[in-house]
């Protein structure tokens, strides 16, 4: 797995973007590049605390688990 922090679209990602991708309300289709960045943007500031349950409950069981996002702070 590649480290999705050093890319271009991690470092400009920002709260509002990472949600709408994640919930799939983006203007457009997202990358995998990108759908990967906004979930480890979600894990990697805590924003996850602030929003539904359900955000940490994918990142938790299924993204960290399944190796598509590194835990945060790593």
């Amino acid at each position: 797995m590649k480290d999705i922090r050093a890319s271009k679209v991690y470092k400009n990602m920002n709260a509002y973007d990472a949600c709408a991708i994640a919930e799939g309300f983006a203007a457009e289709t997202p990358t995998a590049d990108q759908l990967q960045a906004a979930w480890q943007y979600i894990a990697d500031t805590g924003l996850y605390h602030q929003l539904q349950g359900w955000y940490g409950r994918v990142i938790f069981n299924d993204l960290i688990p399944a190796g598509t996002i590194l835990p945060p702070n790593q």
